[in-house]
Formats: structure tokens, C-alpha cells, sequence
């Protein structure tokens, strides 16, 4: 492994604010972001991520390698989730199974924007595709998730309907904002994007060093719930991100020879789900605990995704 190479990715500002907001949490200091800026900032992330992923993709021929993406991505979504099933009921029940289960198949918008500003700043280009590989991630990974829950468990039925089900992955906030901006950033032209450029590029680290400060400061707070469940659910959130991210590399690579494409197919194979699964899960599965499917994705995941599975992925990609 390139040992600078890993430095300057665990020292860059962006995720040294992250490590601040739990350092924050272990000496108790009242250091917080007011809930309206947090709120504000994430949107912010996922609108200037999708807008310009939508202006790449203007600019995007229809080839066999963006059918093949998006095909490749919801394949992860719905592989994930089913083998992450199995592996868990021989720890949890089947509710806690399949909510874990489908937080894992789906992904997390913060880590692939992560991604893509350590991709921006080294200059690595990406596809714009990418974005709507990401946003058609979500509903498939819940949908399997409440199946298998159905199948498992015949004595407990989702309150929701897949219907219901459906409509919720597509219209939870993250998913409808990302997938709203991409189609904007896609039906506007250059001189219109270029009018709001200082906003959708220029504010977009500074922001992400906010919004990755407020994340550390909720991570820290699940870490200890997250140590009073065991062992188990620790190894997990630390070892199966790394083997689904890993062996979504390898495949990706078999199609796309863009290293920014392969290190964003390695984080949505590696990424879990900490906003549109919970939300989903709260009235497909009501009988899961968010205590346990939340900090695993958010406490551990998330954070070992940042600072070590980025730059993991990247020295992978180099060799």
C-alpha cells in the first residue's frame, strides 16, 4: 500500500473535521450544528452532487457502458442485501436481519460525495452517470429487504404496502432531491449551469467539511450504543463494507477503465444506508431496532468508508 499516498488522504481538511466531531463527543464539549444549518448543508451536498452529475451527463454519449453501470449498479443493490441476509440470522432475528440487510444493499449520498470531492481534488475525471447509478441504488435494496423480512417471517406482516414501499424510497428527500437535480442539471445549458457555478462548485468543500464535522459529532454518539450490542455487529460494519466495496471494484473494472468510476462502484458496493433505509424501515419493519441498524451504518461504517476505505480503494485502483 502507498503509505503517502494514504497520509494525504486521512490528513485532507474535509476528514480531519470529521475525526473532530468525534474527539468532540469523547470530551463531552458542547460543540454542535443547529439542526435547520445541518438540514441546510446536506441538501446543499446532494443538490451541487446531482446538478452537476446532470451536466455530465448531457455531455455523456448513450454508450454500452453507462447501460451497463446502472445495470451493474442495481445488481449491487439487490445482491448485497440478499447474501448480507443470510449472514446475519445466524446472530438476529429476521426483523433486525432484513433491516440491517437492506441499509447495506443501499448507499450512503455523504460517502459517494466524499468520494467524488477526493476524486476532484487529485484530479481523477469521473462519469456523470455515476449520480444516477447512485440514486437508482436506493429503492431496489429496500424493496429486497421488506421481501425477504415477508418470506422469513410469516407470523409478521409489513404495515406497508410495496406501494408504498416504492413510493417512499423515491420521494425520501435524498433520493428525490439528488434525482430532481440531476434532471435539471441535465436539461440545463452550459450558460445557464455556468450562472450558478460559484454556488454548485466553489462553496462545495467548505460545506463538505461542515456537514462531515456534524457527522463526526453523530457517529460519536452511536459509538457507544454500537459497543454494548457485542462484537458481532462491530466486525460487520467494519469487515463486509470492505468485501462488497473490494469485489464491486474488481467487477467494475471489467467495464469501465475510468479510476474515478471504479473507486465510486467500490464506495456504493462498500457505503450503507443511514437516511432513506431508517426512514423506510420505520413502517416496513417496525419491529427492527433503529438502535442497532443505524449505529452500525452510521457509528462504524460511515467513518471506516472515509478515512480508510477511500484511500484503500484508491491505492487498489493505482497498483
Amino acid at each position: 500500500m502507498d503509505i503517502q499516498n494514504l497520509i494525504t488522504n486521512l490528513t485532507s481538511p474535509a476528514l480531519l473535521f470529521f475525526l473532530l466531531g468525534i474527539i468532540a463527543v469523547r470530551v463531552k464539549s458542547d460543540l454542535a450544528i443547529p439542526d435547520s444549518s445541518s438540514k441546510f448543508i446536506s441538501m446543499y451536498l446532494l443538490f451541487s452532487i446531482g446538478f452537476k452529475g446532470g451536466q455530465e451527463l448531457s455531455h455523456s454519449a448513450l454508450s454500452s457502458e453507462l447501460i451497463i453501470s446502472i445495470c451493474f449498479g442495481v445488481f449491487i443493490a439487490l445482491a448485497i442485501p440478499f447474501i448480507a441476509f443470510f449472514i446475519l440470522r445466524s446472530k438476529f432475528n429476521t426483523a433486525n436481519s432484513a433491516a440491517i440487510a437492506a441499509s447495506y444493499g443501499s448507499v450512503s449520498a455523504v460517502t459517494f460525495v466524499t468520494a467524488i470531492a477526493v476524486l476532484e481534488s487529485k484530479g481523477i475525471p469521473f462519469d456523470g452517470h455515476m449520480v444516477a447509478v447512485m440514486a437508482g441504488m436506493e429503492a431496489p435494496a429496500i424493496i429486497v429487504g421488506v421481501l425477504l423480512y415477508r418470506m422469513f417471517n410469516k407470523k409478521q406482516k409489513s404495515t406497508a404496502s410495496m406501494g408504498t414501499i416504492l413510493k417512499h424510497s423515491f420521494t425520501n428527500a435524498s433520493v428525490f432531491l439528488i434525482i430532481g437535480s440531476l434532471i435539471i442539471g441535465f436539461l440545463a445549458n452550459e450558460q445557464q449551469a455556468e450562472g450558478i457555478k460559484p454556488f454548485t462548485n466553489d462553496l462545495f468543500k467548505g460545506f463538505l467539511a461542515i456537514f462531515l464535522l456534524d457527522m463526526g459529532i453523530s457517529s460519536g454518539k452511536h459509538l457507544q450504543t454500537m459497543f454494548k450490542k457485542g462484537i458481532y455487529p462491530f466486525l460487520f460494519s467494519i469487515l463486509m463494507p470492505f468485501v462488497f466495496g473490494t469485489i464491486s471494484l474488481y467487477i467494475s473494472a471489467q467495464f469501465t477503465a475510468s479510476a474515478g468510476n471504479q473507486l465510486l462502484f467500490a464506495i456504493l458496493g462498500a457505503s450503507a444506508s443511514y437516511i432513506a433505509v431508517p426512514a423506510a424501515m420505520k413502517t416496513s419493519i417496525p419491529e427492527a431496532n433503529p438502535g442497532l441498524y443505524l449505529p452500525m451504518a452510521l457509528g462504524i461504517t460511515f467513518p471506516i468508508n472515509v478515512m480508510i476505505g477511500i484511500p484503500y480503494y484508491l491505492t487498489l485502483i493505482s497498483l
